[in-house]
């Protein structure tokens, strides 16, 4: 066994208890899965991810890929290849393909389930799998030859990369200069050095496809600024025999560096030069057509889902690993005879900061848990096509809307937490013979990449708030409103849903405050600046908003189970539903009136500041 300690249970109690996914299964593009499919899904996966795939995540930190740079290449060390076979064979990469690709016919909210026991176990692993669901964009996007591509990426097992990023541009992407020169052939020769590029490199795939953004040339294509500029093109490692897929010659897209980092070592996070040495980096315009931005969008959406997932299925983990050996670490006597010397020592779960501390952490566990597979749910709907156009187009605002506080959320918190995970353990926690100082090292990119919070954060209020006139988000409003007007639960969660609907009126006073900023900035563009400084705290105080939601939407349900009888198995777990959604509204959500205090009393005395007083 390795240090994965997966919590199927609550994955389970998700799907099937809170989100009755099992209803929307055996029906349409779901007909060829039902709940005991779903069920076993799991659990072989769990088997895996918890043995084998858990196995050479501490070894593959320890030493990590070796670039080679006479060759161009990266090599990555036995035991990381052994998981990464095991993965393909058992064909896991099926489990977000759509039917006609050979997908499993399970809906994003078991994908993402399961996603979370890969991405818990070991989140490399889960990146060099990306072939296949960048297929998907070729098969979405695609011309009907690329289409064919698209298949020949999946059946013979290739990696793809996201190449956005420049040395110059950064989070800019609009800024970047890698250019893409039209041939008389149609295809295009690219110029230019992206970095941060992951799984840039691999010796485990016969090839990759990058998927790249640059700038197209050539005769009538009128060059326009920022992102609207870009187009994407794919550029295989390999020219490759398009009927067949066998790869030929070695194609000008060349791995120049690969990034030494503070933690995800296993994951080959490379500098892809495209042109040099003389060898043309040739690609080929994405259905035909110059769509860049919103082609590419495509993916970072999945993105940005995989990484709030990868965080929270890291916090997991950390959280399950702390708690074991709170359970078992004995150290001090009861605070209650802390001063008689010959009072029994007991262990540390009995004091209650290291109680207080583990109950956060379970609190932000399970209820970003529920969050991104509430998300999910939203995703199902547009996967199944359930419902009429208006009700369609609803699920898509809502998943915009979440998706934000899935990652921006779900990585900020799952990195503060898992300080405490580790802070559980004491200096034994600060060592490398307990898993959770790789999880903080690991964990700690995913605030960063694929955009980092404070863009998140942007996104958030001015795309989908603002842009989006309130409808997602007036619909998670009302639905969290009927929540707690509703009486269920005989009324033992009523000091908690008061706490909840205290925490509404907080969020939406943030929101109308910012508007307010917003709207006088018309007149007086520095207002903008007050929006600017608390988009952050806005973001992270709807997460705590929604997890508050979520926990007690929970318990209520546990409250339901226990009355009807539930089994002794079960009784702890539903118990523990009730516990923690009462100690996040009681002890998180009153926060949420302190960060509302400060957005309405904003100003702009920290824009004053001159420069050389920091």
């Amino acid at each position: 066994m390795g240090h994965y300690k997966s919590n199927v249970r609550d994955l389970e109690f998700n799907l099937f208890e809170v989100l009755e996914v099992q209803h929307r299964l055996g029906k349409g593009v779901l007909e060829d899965s039902d709940e005991d499919t779903a069920r076993g899904v799991l659990a072989e996966l769990n088997n895996l991810a918890t043995g084998p795939l858990a196995e050479s995540f501490e070894d593959a930190d320890r030493n990590p890929p070796v670039f080679d740079p006479k060759t161009h290449s990266v090599t990555l060390p036995e035991s990381f290849k052994e998981s990464y076979r095991q993965l393909w064979e058992g064909e896991w990469w099926r489990l977000g393909l759509t039917n006609e690709l050979g997908g499993l016919g399970l809906p994003p909210t078991v994908k993402w389930a399961a996603s979370e026991l890969m991405l818990g176990a070991n989140p490399a692993l889960y990146m060099y799998l990306a072939g296949p669901n960048f297929a998907m964009i070729l098969n979405r996007n695609g011309t009907p030859e690329q289409q064919r591509w698209g298949r020949l990426m999946i059946e013979r097992g290739w990696g793809a990369t996201m190449v956005l990023t420049e040395p110059d541009a950064g989070s800019d992407v609009g800024a970047g200069r890698t250019r893409a020169v039209l041939q008389e052939d149609g295809s295009w020769h690219l110029d230019g050095v992206k970095r941060f590029i992951t799984s840039g490199d691999q010796d485990m795939t016969e090839n990759i496809m990058h998927l790249v953004l640059a700038r197209p040339e050539g005769p009538g294509i009128e060059a326009k600024p920022g992102t609207k500029g870009l187009s994407l093109f794919l550029v295989p490692k390999f020219h490759f025999d398009t009927e067949t897929g066998e790869p030929g010659e070695r194609n000008g897209a060349f791995v120049t560096n690969v990034e030494h980092k503070m933690g995800l070592n296993a994951s080959a996070t490379c500098e892809l030069t495209f042109g040099a040495d003389g060898t043309p980096a040739k690609g080929w315009l994405l259905g035909e057509v110059h769509d860049g931005i919103a082609q590419m969008f495509q993916v970072i959406e999945y993105a940005r889902m995989m990484v709030g997932t990868k965080a929270i299925a890291t916090l997991s983990t950390g959280y399950l690993n702390a708690l074991d050996y709170a359970r078992e670490r004995v150290q001090g006597a009861d605070l209650t005879r802390m001063l008689d010397k010959t009072a029994p020592r007991v262990t540390i779960m009995k004091h209650p900061d290291v109680r207080r501390s583990l109950m956060l952490q379970k609190a932000y566990a399970e209820g970003l848990r529920a969050v991104y597979l509430y998300t999910a749910s939203y995703q199902d709907q547009i996967w199944t096509q359930e419902g009429d156009a208006d009700s369609l187009a609803l699920a898509d605002r809502v998943n915009d809307l979440l998706l934000p506080i899935v990652k921006g959320v779900g990585s900020e918190r799952a990195t503060e937490q898992l300080i405490q995970s580790l802070q559980t353990l004491g200096g034994s926690g600060f060592l490398q013979d307990y898993p959770i100082e790789q999880y903080i090292r690991d964990s700690k990119i995913d605030s960063l990449y694929e955009g980092t919070t404070a863009i998140q954060s942007l996104d958030f209020f001015f795309r989908k708030i603002v842009r989006d006139k309130g409808q997602a988000l007036g619909h998670l409003a009302g639905e969290i409103s009927t929540f707690i007007d509703a009486e269920s639960g005989n009324g033992r969660l009523k000091d908690e849903r008061a706490l909840l609907k205290q925490a509404l009126a907080d969020v939406q006073g943030m929101i109308g405050s910012m508007i307010n900023y917003l709207t006088v900035s018309q007149e007086s563009p520095e207002s903008v600046y007050k929006v600017g400084q608390h988009t952050v705290r806005l973001l992270l105080s709807a997460g705590d908003l929604l997890i508050g939601w979520q926990l007690l939407r929970h318990a209520e349900i546990a409250v339901g189970k226990l009355d009807a009888g539930a089994s002794a198995k079960d009784k702890a777990f539903y118990e523990g539903k009730i516990a923690v959604a009462s100690f996040f509204a009681k002890q998180v959500l009153p926060e949420l009136s302190a960060r509302r205090s400060i957005v309405e009393s904003a100003d702009n005395t920290l824009m004053d500041v001159d420069e050389a007083a920091f």
